[in-house]
């Protein structure tokens, strides 16, 4: 995969709040010329939920009163065993991810107009996929080592299937690892090791060959984060930044190996998305950068290996105009840094 100097150009995490897919792919390719991304819908249909959008195929997977769980008393070991042959297979045309889960990623292969430079997908990670989906007991399956496997391996091949769908838009592809639930490592709710974390990760990243990109939405121990093999990595940097400060030297080896930071500076929820400006933004943003500049790393070097996006999805947006305002400010904060800096 060849490197890409983004230089600060806007993209999103995923999560629209539209109901209607078409709708939600032109408002995406009207403001993110560059490198559009696939939405998804979640207030469309709870199969759209981001932990059952990619759960299709998995053993025992359930899916009711708008709750999914993996129910044991189903015979289990079939599925597995055809799950297995198909990862050994590398055979990813075996999990697609269809469009009742992801009308958005179906309408979005459907363009015919888009030239853009990258094209974005994303996928549930490992991680938060299993502390969130339990068994028929309550426990969650990342407890169980044979599910957590096995999940890791069905995500790897859904993220290999999705980028050979979207390289039919653009050979540069980017696939990001959604892992909201990376706030909980190292508390008290969460038993996980640091290498279970990244062997999980990385068995995800395995089936991935374009540009890879792991997105937290709120505070975690970074450095984990920045000990895979990640090319990009994402964060809310309307609300964490300081947090994220604390991790210079981290940070500096990552850009010296060539990642890019995925700067979330556009707020996704109304009440903060009203006050803000595109000079507000900016002004935010530069002060988000401000610790890495002073530990030694060029600015130029930060905006040149940045991307700009919101805070995290913007499904949780009341409607679609706040999406359309929020998009707004995003693509014209990217024009303004890359007119004035590079």
């Amino acid at each position: 995969m060849p490197y890409i100097e983004f230089s600060c150009l806007p993209t999103i995490v995923g999560s629209m709040p539209h109901t209607d897919p078409s709708e939600a792919c032109s408002q995406v390719i009207h403001y993110l010329k560059e490198i559009p991304a696939w939405p998804q819908l979640p207030k469309r249909s709870f199969l759209e939920n981001m932990y059952v959008q990619f759960s299709q195929g998995f053993p025992g997977a359930t899916i009711e009163d708008e709750r999914i769980y993996i129910d044991r008393s189903q015979n289990m070991d079939k599925p597995l065993e055809q799950l297995y042959a198909a990862y050994l297979e590398n055979d990813i045309d075996k999990y697609p991810i269809s469009s009742d889960y992801a009308a958005g990623l179906h309408s979005f292969l459907a363009l015919t107009t888009l030239a853009p430079l990258a094209v974005k997908g994303q996928i549930t990670g490992p991680i938060s996929w299993g502390l969130t989906v339990t068994d028929d007991n309550r426990r969650a399956i990342l407890y169980d080592d044979t599910l957590a496997d096995a999940l890791a391996k069905l995500l790897r091949l859904k993220a290999a299937w999705q980028e050979k769908a979207l390289s039919q838009i653009s050979r540069n592809t980017i696939i990001f690892v959604d892992e909201p639930y990376m706030v909980s490592f190292g508390s008290a709710y969460v038993s996980l090791s640091r290498e279970r974390v990244i062997n999980l990760l990385e068995e995800v990243f395995g089936g991935i060959s374009g540009l890879k990109g792991v997105h937290c939405c709120g505070n975690t121990d970074w450095s984990v984060l920045l000990g895979t093999s990640a090319d990009i990595l994402s964060f809310d940097a309307y609300n964490y930044a300081q947090s994220f400060s604390l991790y210079p030297a981290e940070i500096k080896k990552f850009l010296d190996r060539k990642g890019t930071i995925a700067w979330g500076i556009v707020p996704n929820n109304e009440e903060a998305l009203a006050k803000e400006s595109v000079a507000g933004l900016k002004d935010r943003l530069d002060e988000a950068m401000a610790p890495f500049t002073r530990s030694g790393i060029p600015f130029k070097q930060l905006l040149r290996q940045g991307l700009l996006t919101p805070s995290c999805g913007l499904a949780p947006l009341a409607t679609k105009e706040a999406a359309a305002q929020a998009l707004e400010l995003l693509a014209e904060l990217s024009a303004k840094i890359r007119k004035r800096y590079l």
